[in-house]
């Protein structure tokens, strides 16, 4: 009944408001609007606008027809949200609305006009069409008629046709059809089936006239539509024969009714092919053949082919084709051709042997002959032919069988040959003279030859018998028997003394080509000799011109002459014989220059004696005669060499001769009587380099260390005997492989000495590991004209020095494997060094050792493991340390070190790397991973199989070691007085390829809401080994549950879609307050009787991480501590927060007091409208007010002017003071500072009543609270202001939702 009360004294003031606010009004030319339909979705469509008292308003758009747009609700922007469709769609109504925060919702419907534009292409009914017609259809005639639709209306509907292509897309067939504007395809030239085309394929198109779209004018075209034409052909063509040309030859003897050759003809008319019968109308041979009605010509009289030698053995005939049927015409069709018919020899013939030439022949039986003769002089030339000889070769047959083979048989056919040697038909024959030594009159002078001549194929032949007649000829010269002849005659003979008479020339030819004439050529020795010219004796001319000493031999040319002129000539060689009528002669002057000691005299006495050689008469005999120093030298008494007895020393002989030595030399000749000359030979002996450079030894040995360049390798010295500058000096030359690596520098030494020194070039070192040795040779000369040299050899030793860096065998690198955990020990790998250097000591070093698990390196901890000796052996080091979890793979990182390398040069090789894998045991227990969640159960919210806690394991072994299974060992609920109690509710699956492995337990059954307290789940952690027994883990988990008592509700003043469209936003904002995990149940919206404030809710649990979950007044404390989260929450239109029982209660309290307030309000209906009159007036100065300040307020820019601090839930800066969302005063929340003094604004009129926050807050006096179990939100704030006004707290926030104008 207070309710009641409050109601009733409420009401007159509602009412006020009311009736002094107009609704929201659309314009008047909001009934209709028109749209293209090629509005792209998302474009402004139009704009929705109200008149209304200045206030904001929202609009809405509904209806069936509502999905077409979105409206933007605060300043009606619609945007298209779907795509417009004229052609479906053209006209359609839509509901628009509009509302302030005072009116209901005003509502109007608009018509939605759709305009038309070009987006459809027209449509051919069908895709594809086919039509037949005849070929002699007239030009003009309609072939087919088509029809296309377009949509669109006006010239965007309007369609025109057209033919693309005709296929055979050829220049004929472009224009061959056309269309008419109604679809209807016209013949435009003539038809033919058989010379144009029988099948027509026309490609269609249809396109509208154009329209507007998207802005721009197009022309839209259907798609490509095909029309198949098949013309029907008529009989109006002659036949054709299939070739153009017929021939065939056949065999002159084949056998009657021989199938020759097939002609064929077909109807021209292809489309009809009307049967042909065939006929023979001319023959150049009748009755030889006839034709069958299939076509085929067959032999009908036997065939001779020579009789066709003047026809070119061939048969022409000319055959007919003709139609079953008439044509169109009534007319026979028919066709002729000629066919050609050859007749083919057969090999009946054997070649014949004719006397006569090839043009005049007479080839008959009767002329053929086998005797032939012929004339040719002897010795012809060779392809020379045989006079007087007409022979022709006839073989009547054709092609192989007329093809003969000419040879030639006989006693003499090795002297001849045939020509042609192959020939077919006929053929002159010639019989050619091939060897002509053979054809020798004086042999035999007839000679006889078989010609024969034989049937290429057949081998038949025939044989002609030729004799030739051989002519004689002066083929012979006169030969003498010997080609020379050597004489003799004294010198001075007498003349007419005869030198021979037993030379004579033979001539074989016979009669007067066989008489000799002899002569003497003119020549050597013509003047001195004669012969006679029949006989062939050679006589003295003139003795007193025979001297041998001025000419000892005479050459003479006989020659013998023959009749025909021929000649042939033999020599005479006459030697003079000598008598001793000259002493010897010498010739010259002697003056010799020879070097002392190793000069020698070796000059030969240079005479001559005129008288015949090789005789005592010309035979010289040398003497020496006696001197001083003639004992030194010797004479050849044969040759006249003159020699030195030992080697001559300038220094032996008399200083006053100056090296002269003169001896005397007597040349005499052995005739009778004998006779002789002297000559005088002087002999000068120069001071020479005589002695030969000589060094200080055979040999040298040196020795140098490698990679040293530029050093001095060694010393050579050499002596010369000799005491004179000039002949003492000495110069060294090297030489030998690898010598251009060297150079040797020489210096001059006392008493003929020299001295070479031997370095090596600057820029050059050797190399031990290429060559140890060198082989060198050094060589001492003179540098005088005589060039005396001596060699000795240098060997160099290369010293090895270790400078070749040491090297890992990559086979002891090879990876290995060791097994983890004290499973192996020792020795398990050997590293070999190499080094190529003579002296060296290899150790092993151990650079680094790489630690790595999965390819990532985990740092030092394998360190120790492994050791590396310095041998290269490695061993483990610490066994029972090496884990395979903690690392997979160890690379000890090694080098050799040659302790004895030089310390120029690098000592170590480059590192290698042995791969160490660590084999893995099932050592490791699968062990949790630490995760912090604490698991709550909602038992109101939670199904069977949805997963309600997970656990997370993992384990350092590998493979199947490795895999991780997950069970429930058991599981316990343990209610809040500590009964434990075991249940079978849950069960776990596990999940994973890969550690870690999750366990995932669910639900088994649905649970009990109405029970508290906590499941206790025991899940266990299982691995798989290969061998051996499994390791396990457990854990026990604590899923804490939140039972209903725990639910609360939120009401909202907005519906449920927005509720849920804003619940991110919600979410945030009551989790930053709460600090918890907010599990939403349901959203729904509130019964229409039952609504009061709110028009929805949201019931939820707010639960800690530690299971704990928020109670109502917990709730409410934490949302009114946070300011912000406050705020938010109130723009979000969050109304009342309560627990489902006392919503329930105060619904259903609401509804009575609303029915008892109604009933009531009914009697006080004529006091509340004397008061509306009375505050009529009042009302409209307020609003002039009002007006007047937006005016103001509008002038003013955004963001000038600072306002100050606004009150909460107020709009104490527009026209009035009041508090619409508590409905205070200004002055009860401590903020009169801020207010003005007019009593006006002190007057307060709530219109929020359906928008209030009521969060149970302490009501005024003599208002009852509509729920006493919790306060609101707000209660705290409002009664701090009443308590005490002189305090300054900052409670100033902001509810956009909330905030309008209050008249």
């Amino acid at each position: 009944m207070a309710q009641l009360w409050w109601l009733c004294v409420l009401l007159p003031v509602l009412m006020v408001p009311v009736t002094a606010n107009r609704p929201p009004q659309f314009l008047e030319n909001m009934t209709a609007v028109k749209l293209p339909e090629d509005l792209p979705v998302g474009a402004v469509a139009f704009w929705l606008v109200a008149e209304s008292d200045n206030y904001p308003l929202t609009y809405g758009i509904s209806g069936s027809n509502a999905y077409f747009f979105s409206v933007t609700s605060d300043t009606g922007e619609v945007k298209l949200d779907s795509t417009l469709d004229y052609e479906t769609l053209s006209f359609f109504p839509i509901t628009i609305s509009v509302k302030d925060s005072y009116n209901s919702l005003g509502q109007r419907e608009m018509n939605v006009i759709v305009e038309d534009r070009n987006d459809n292409a027209p449509v051919f009914r069908d895709t594809m069409f086919s039509t037949t017609i005849n070929e002699t259809l007239p030009v003009g005639s309609v072939v087919f008629s088509v029809r296309a639709e377009d949509k669109d209306t006006g010239q965007a509907g309007m369609v025109q046709y057209q033919i693309e292509e005709v296929i055979p897309n050829s220049l004929d067939n472009k224009y061959l059809f056309y269309m008419l504007d109604d679809g209807s395809i016209v013949l435009n030239g003539s038809l033919s089936y058989n010379n144009k085309s029988a099948f027509y394929q026309l490609e269609l198109r249809a396109c509208d006239l154009g329209g507007m779209l998207n802005g721009k004018f197009v022309k839209q075209c259907s798609r490509v539509v095909y029309l198949s034409i098949s013309v029907v052909d008529q009989p109006d063509l002659d036949p054709q024969f299939v070739r153009e040309f017929y021939s065939a030859s056949v065999a002159e003897d084949v056998p009657l009714n021989t199938s020759v050759v097939k002609v064929e003809a077909v109807d021209s008319d292809k489309g009809i092919g009307d049967s042909v019968t065939y006929s023979i109308s001319s023959s150049t041979r009748p009755g030889w053949f006839d034709i069958e009605a299939e076509g085929i010509i067959t032999v009908s009289s036997p065939l001779d082919r020579e009789q066709l030698l003047e026809e070119n053995e061939e048969v022409q005939l000319q055959v007919t084709a003709t139609e079953k049927n008439l044509n169109i015409y009534g007319q026979e069709a028919n066709v002729s051709i000629w066919v050609t018919i050859k007749v083919t020899d057969v090999n009946d013939h054997k070649p014949e042997f004719y006397n006569c030439s090839l043009q005049e022949c007479l080839f008959g039986p009767q002329e053929a002959q086998v005797n032939f003769t012929g004339y040719v002089d002897e010795h012809a030339s060779a392809r020379i032919p045989i006079d007087d000889l007409t022979m022709v070769v006839y073989d009547p047959d054709q092609g192989n069988n007329g093809t003969f083979l000419l040879s030639l048989e006989g006693p003499d056919a090795e002297a001849f040959s045939v020509s042609p040697g192959l020939a077919a038909g006929s053929a002159d024959v010639q019989v050619l003279v091939r060897n002509s030594e053979l054809v020798d009159y004086e042999k035999s002078p007839t000679l006889h030859v078989q010609v024969v001549a034989a049937d290429f194929v057949s081998k038949n032949f025939s044989v002609a018998m030729v004799t030739i007649y051989l002519t004689d000829i002066n083929d012979h010269r006169p030969t003498f028997p010997e080609s020379s002849y050597e004489l003799s005659v004294p010198e001075h003979s007498p003349t007419g003394f005869e030198v021979t008479s037993s030379i004579h020339a033979v001539d074989e030819d016979k009669g007067k080509w066989g008489h000799i004439t002899y002569s003497l050529l003119s020549g050597n020795g013509e003047d001195l000799f004669e012969v006679d010219p029949n006989s062939g004796t050679v006589k003295v001319k003139n003795g007193s011109l025979l001297d041998r000493e001025k000419q000892a031999v005479y050459y003479l040319t006989l020659q013998a002459t023959d009749s025909g002129n021929q000649s042939a000539s033999t020599t005479l060689k006459i030697t003079l014989l000598d008598i001793n009528d000259n002493a010897p002669e010498v010739q010259g002057s002697y003056n010799i220059f020879v070097t002392e000691e190793e000069g020698t005299v070796s000059v030969t006495i240079q005479a001559y004696d005129n008288d015949q050689p090789d005789t005592n008469n010309s035979r010289l005999l040398f003497s020496l005669l006696p001197g001083p120093y003639s004992h030194n030298f010797s004479l050849d008494s044969n040759t006249g060499l003159l020699t030195n007895e030992g080697p001559l020393d300038r220094e032996a002989i008399d200083p006053v001769l100056e090296g002269r030595i003169v001896l005397t030399v007597c040349v005499a000749d052995y005739g009778v009587p004998s006779l002789s000359t002297d000559v005088n030979v002087t002999i000068n002996v120069e001071d020479i380099n005589d002695n030969l450079p000589i060094f200080n030894q055979s040999s040298y040995q040196f020795s140098v260390m490698e990679r040293d360049p530029g050093v001095l390798v060694g010393t050579v010295e050499a002596w010369d005997a000799d005491q004179t500058d000039v002949n003492n000096r000495i110069s060294f030359s090297l030489s030998g492989t690898g010598a251009n690596n060297f150079m040797l520098q020489s210096s001059v030494l006392e008493y003929g000495g020299a001295r070479g020194n031997l370095w090596l070039l600057p820029d050059v070192s050797l190399d031990y590991e290429a060559q140890i040795f060198l082989s060198l040779n050094v060589t001492a000369e003179n540098s005088g004209s005589q060039g005396h040299e001596i060699i000795a050899n240098v060997t160099i030793k290369v010293v090895d020095v270790n400078d070749e860096p040491p090297t890992l065998d990559a086979a002891s690198l090879q990876g290995i494997s060791v097994a983890e955990n004290g499973s192996q020990y020792g020795q398990v790998a050997e590293i070999v060094p190499k080094d190529v250097d003579t002296a060296k000591k290899l150790e092993i070093e151990l650079v680094n050792v790489i630690c790595t698990k999965a390819g990532v390196d985990v740092g030092s901890l394998c360190h120790g493991w492994f050791s590396v000796a310095v041998n290269g052996s490695v061993y483990i080091n610490q066994s029972e340390a090496i884990d395979y979890e903690a690392c997979h793979l160890v690379t000890l990182v090694v080098r050799a070190h040659d302790l004895t390398t030089d310390s120029r040069f690098e000592a170590y090789s480059n590192n290698g790397s042995l791969p160490i894998t660590i084999e893995d045991k099932n050592d490791n227990e699968p062990y949790f991973l630490p995760d912090n969640q604490t698991f709550v159960i909602i038992p109101e919210l939670v199904l069977p199989k949805q997963r309600v806690a997970s656990v997370q394991a993992t384990d350092e072994d590998s493979g199947k070691n490795g895999v991780v299974t997950f069970d429930i060992l058991q599981a316990n609920f343990v209610s809040n007085d500590g009964v434990k109690t075991p249940v079978q509710v849950f069960e776990v699956s596990t999940s994973g390829d890969t550690s870690p492995f999750t366990g995932s337990i669910e639900l088994r059954t649905s649970l009990d809401s109405t029970v508290q307290g906590t499941y206790q789940v025991t899940v266990q952690a299982k691995d798989n080994p290969y061998i051996g027994p499994a390791l396990e883990a457990q854990i026990t988990l604590n899923l804490f549950t939140v039972d209903q008592s725990y639910r609360v509700r939120l009401q909202f003043s907005t519906t449920k879609d927005d509720v849920a469209a804003s619940m991110e936003e919600i979410r945030a904002a009551l989790i930053q307050a709460t600090r918890t995990t907010m599990y939403v149940v349901t959203i729904q919206n509130i019964d229409s009787m039952a609504r009061a404030r709110a028009y929805s809710y949201l019931d939820a649990y707010f639960v800690f991480p530690n299971g704990t979950a928020l109670m109502l007044t917990e709730l409410n404390m934490m949302i009114r501590k946070d300011q912000d989260s406050l705020r938010q929450l109130l723009q979000l239109g969050l109304v009342v927060v309560s627990s489902q029982e006392s919503q329930d209660s105060d619904q259903q309290k609401q509804l009575i007091s609303v029915i008892i307030g109604l009933v009531v309000a009914l009697a006080l209906v004529l006091v509340i409208m004397v008061v509306a009159l009375g505050c009529l007036r009042k009302s409209y100065n307020r609003k002039l007010r009002a007006v007047k300040a937006s005016k103001e307020a509008q002038k003013t820019a955004e963001g000038v002017t600072s306002s100050p601090a606004a009150i909460p839930g107020t709009n104490m800066y527009k026209t009035e003071r009041a508090n619409p969302v508590l409905n205070l005063h200004p002055e009860e929340l401590g903020v009169e500072c801020l207010s003005s003094s007019s009593d006006l604004d002190y007057v307060s009129l709530n219109s929020l009543d359906d928008n209030s926050v009521d969060l149970d807050k302490d009501e005024p006096p003599g208002r009852s609270s509509i729920s006493k179990q919790e306060p609101d939100p707000l209660s705290a704030v409002v009664s701090g202001r009443k308590a005490g006004r002189s305090k300054k707290e900052d409670l100033s926030f902001t509810n956009s939702s909330l905030n309008t104008t209050d008249l």
